[in-house]
């Protein structure tokens, strides 16, 4: 919250609300996403902020339960997001909630590395049915990082993920999570050709050596951009 709505957090909200319609009609953003946290948005604003994107044809997100028990994973199954964010501190209810919904639980392990903090029990959620994708929230307030494989490394070691469940989670997950399921995130007839190769004796040793740049070639739209670690394209 800008410290000068501190006190007028109503008015703030309103603005928000009154700036969608423009956000839609220059086509700048198809998610809606907001950080329903203690400190940050409450559940009814987040609610209020969230309902009036639907109804002018956004997609929702929510970044939810990262540090408090809020209910933020009922709240995106509530409202049909595509993807529920953090989920440190969700409910088990929470996570039955989202996997009768249908909603995508984007784990950010890198997050509970950098502050310290308990990870998401993404082992229960996968056991209750929940979809589950990783991310590395690259941002430099608490996760300054783009380093996915160190992400992937993390899902297995501190998340208790099998390597099955982690590509699954970095690929075919990862991209329903933004709507482009259809399109990319497996190795499919009629998707893009957007594939990595890593240069180890199988799928484990990915997770098993963990800190480095396990890629050897990368290929987009079918084109070889990296070769042998090093960008060709």
């Amino acid at each position: 919250m800008p410290p000068e709505y501190r006190e007028k957090r109503d008015e703030f909200i309103d603005e928000i609300i009154e700036a969608l319609p423009v956000v839609k009609e220059k086509k700048l953003a198809e998610f809606c996403d907001v950080f329903c946290e203690e400190g940050v948005f409450s559940i009814e604003e987040t609610r209020k902020i969230l309902n009036a994107a639907k109804e002018l044809g956004f997609k929702v997100k929510i970044h939810a339960d990262e540090i408090v028990t809020l209910g933020g994973a009922e709240l995106s199954a509530e409202l049909g997001a595509f993807s529920a964010d953090h989920l440190m501190a969700a409910s088990e209810k929470g996570m039955e909630e989202m996997a009768k919904a249908g909603v995508i639980a984007d784990i950010l392990p890198t997050t509970s590395f950098n502050l310290n903090k308990d990870y998401a029990h993404a082992r229960l959620m996968i056991e209750k049915g929940v979809a589950v994708a990783l991310s590395t929230d690259y941002n430099p307030g608490s996760s300054p990082t783009e380093n996915l494989q160190l992400a992937m490394q993390l899902g297995s070691l501190k998340l208790r993920m099998t390597p099955k469940e982690v590509i699954t989670a970095v690929t075919v997950n990862s991209a329903h999570s933004v709507d482009r399921g259809e399109e990319v995130g497996s190795i499919s007839k009629g998707k893009r050709a957007d594939f990595v190769i890593f240069d180890t004796p199988n799928l484990e040793y990915i997770m098993y050596h963990f800190g480095i740049n396990h890629t050897k070639d990368v290929y987009k739209n079918g084109i070889q951009v990296v070769a042998d670690g090093r960008v060709v394209y």
